[in-house]
C-alpha cells in the first residue's frame, strides 16, 4: 500500500492552548506544517521562546515547519472601559476618543486608533467584531468622532472596529507593526503576513521594508476589506504583488458582507494558482471545537470544500490557540483532508504562456507527464523554491518532494501544496540520491505489486538560471 502524504497543509496558531514545547511537539507530530505567531497579543520573549520550540520539534520529527509572523496591522480596537463592559441603545451617540483617559462607564469611549484624521461623516463603523453598528455623524475633535448606534447590544475592552468605506490611504503599517517587523527581522520567520491589505503598493511597501532589514522572509497579504476586492484588476494585483494570500474570513465577512466570502474565497485560490503563489483559508475552520471534542459537520464540509478547490494550507486560529482541544483539532482536520483529497482530483488549469515563461511550461509538461506515465513522486531540485511552488501551482495528485541547500526556502516551502522539503548539501545528483533515501527509509513507497518507484525529476544547472531539465528514473 502507498504511504499517503497530505497535500492541502495545515496552519496552526500558537497561543495559550499551545504554549510549550510539549504542546507544540504534540501538533507537529499530529500534521502541523507551519505554526502562526500572532503580534497582536504576547511579547517579544514569548515569540523566542516559541521559535526555539518550534525549531526543536521540527528537527525531532525530520521535516520542514514554517513559521509565520502574524502583523496586527490597523486593527482598531476600543480602549478599556469600566467594568469591561458598556451597553448600547439605538440612537445612543457615542464618542470615540483617542486620547488617553480613564473611562468612567459614559458614551465617551476610548479606542486606540485616532479615527479623526481618516474617518467622513455618514461612514458605517461597526464595533465588537459587527455585533454593533454605528454610522460617524461628526468628527468632534482633532482626536475624536461621534457616531450613532443603530441597534441595541453592548461593546467590550479591546473589541475590534471595522471601517469598510473608510480609505487609510496606503497607512496600514502602524507604529506597532513597524516595531515588531523590526525585531522579527532578526528572529527565524518565514513569512510575514500584513493585515488590511488595500491595494499592491502596500504589498511593496512591506516587501521594501523587509529587504531593508535584510530578511528573506516572504509576504502574505491577508484580504479582508471592501477595498481589497472592491475590483478583479485590484485583487490580481494584490496577488502577483505578494508571495501569498490568506482569506481572513472573519474581517472580510464583517467589511464586505458574509454572502461575498465564499466566492472570494474561491476567486482567490484560482488566482493563487494561476500565479503559482500560497494560499491560506482562514478563520473559523472548526470554530467550535474550541469547547467540544469533534467538529460540526458543516465544518468538515467547510474544510473538504477548501481541500475540493485547491487550498495550500487550511488554518487553525483560537482551535489551537485559545481551544480546549488543540491536538484533537489538528487529528481531525488532517483526516477530512486525507479522506477529501483521496476521494477528489483536482483539474489542471489551463495556461497561456506568455514567451520567455519556463517554469511554468515545464510545471505543466511535468504534471502530464506524472500523470501519463502514473508516477510515485516529483522531485524538484531548486535554489529558491520557484520550481516547487510553480510546480504546485499544477495541483499535480502525486506528491512532490523538494530538495534545496537552503533551510529558509525548505521552511517556506513547508506550506505549499503536496510539498515535503528536504535540505541536503547540493550536488547534480541530490533529488536522485534523496529519492532513493526515501524510499529506503519507506517515506516513499510504491503501489501493492510494483517494485520500483518512478519518480520524474525536474532540476536545472546551478551556475544558470531557470530550470530546463526533466529526467525519469526507476528506483
Amino acid at each position: 500500500m502507498s504511504r499517503i502524504i497530505k497535500r492541502t497543509k495545515i496552519l496552526a496558531t500558537i497561543g495559550p492552548a499551545t504554549d510549550s514545547a510539549e504542546m507544540i511537539e504534540k501538533v507537529i507530530m499530529a500534521g502541523v506544517n507551519g505554526c502562526r505567531l500572532n503580534c497582536s497579543h504576547g511579547s517579544n520573549e514569548e515569540r523566542d521562546r516559541q521559535i526555539k520550540w518550534i525549531r526543536d520539534a521540527a528537527a525531532k520529527k525530520g521535516r520542514s515547519v514554517a513559521i509565520l509572523q502574524d502583523l496586527q496591522g490597523p486593527k482598531i480596537r476600543l480602549g478599556m472601559l469600566k467594568d469591561n463592559h458598556l451597553d448600547l441603545k439605538v440612537d445612543d451617540e457615542v464618542i470615540l476618543e483617542s486620547k488617553d483617559f480613564e473611562h468612567d462607564g459614559g458614551l465617551t469611549v476610548p479606542v486606540q486608533y485616532n479615527l479623526a484624521e481618516k474617518c467622513k461623516v455618514g461612514e458605517p463603523i461597526s464595533m465588537f467584531d459587527g455585533k454593533v453598528k454605528s454610522e460617524v455623524v461628526e468628527i468632534v475633535s482633532d482626536t475624536a468622532i461621534k457616531v450613532k448606534v443603530l441597534n441595541d447590544g453592548f461593546i467590550m475592552s479591546k473589541k475590534g472596529l471595522n471601517l469598510p468605506d473608510t480609505d487609510f490611504g496606503g497607512d496600514i503599517l502602524t507604529e506597532k507593526d513597524l516595531s515588531d517587523i523590526e525585531y522579527g527581522a532578526g528572529c527565524d520567520y518565514d513569512y510575514v503576513a500584513l493585515s488590511f491589505i488595500q491595494t499592491a503598493d502596500d504589498i511593496l511597501k512591506l516587501k521594501q521594508l523587509l529587504l531593508s532589514y535584510g530578511t528573506t522572509a516572504k509576504v502574505i497579504a491577508k484580504i479582508e476589506t471592501k477595498k481589497a476586492i472592491s475590483s478583479e484588476e485590484n485583487l490580481e494585483a494584490i496577488v502577483e504583488a505578494s508571495d501569498g494570500i490568506m482569506v481572513a474570513r472573519g474581517d472580510m465577512a464583517v467589511e464586505a458582507g458574509a454572502e461575498v466570502v465564499p466566492m472570494v474565497q474561491r476567486k482567490l485560490i484560482a488566482l493563487c494558482r494561476k500565479h503559482a503563489k500560497l494560499c491560506i483559508v482562514a478563520t473559523q475552520m472548526m470554530a467550535s471545537m474550541v469547547d467540544n471534542p469533534e467538529p460540526t459537520r458543516a465544518e468538515v464540509s467547510d474544510v473538504a470544500t477548501a481541500v475540493v478547490q485547491g487550498a495550500d494550507v487550511v488554518m487553525l486560529s483560537d482551535e489551537t490557540a485559545n481551544g480546549s482541544y488543540p491536538l484533537e483539532t489538528v487529528q481531525e482536520m488532517k483526516k477530512v483532508i486525507l479522506f477529501t483529497q483521496n476521494h477528489s482530483k483536482l483539474a489542471p488549469i489551463k495556461r497561456d504562456f506568455e514567451d520567455g515563461e519556463i517554469y511554468p511550461a515545464i510545471s505543466d509538461a511535468v504534471a502530464r507527464l506524472a500523470e501519463d506515465i502514473d508516477a510515485d513522486v516529483i522531485i524538484c531540485q531548486t535554489a529558491s523554491g520557484v520550481t516547487s511552488m510553480t510546480m504546485a501551482g499544477e495541483r499535480p495528485n502525486v506528491p512532490i518532494v523538494s530538495v534545496t541547500s537552503n533551510k529558509r526556502v525548505a521552511n517556506q516551502l513547508a506550506l505549499i501544496y503536496a510539498n515535503s522539503a528536504f535540505v541536503r548539501p547540493y550536488s547534480e545528483d541530490f533529488g536522485y540520491d534523496l529519492a532513493v533515501e526515501l524510499k529506503g527509509s519507506g517515506y516513499l513507497q510504491t503501489r501493492d505489486g510494483v517494485k520500483d518507484l518512478t519518480a520524474v525529476i525536474v532540476s536545472g544547472d546551478r551556475d544558470k538560471v531557470g530550470t530546463d531539465t526533466i529526467k525519469i528514473r526507476k528506483i
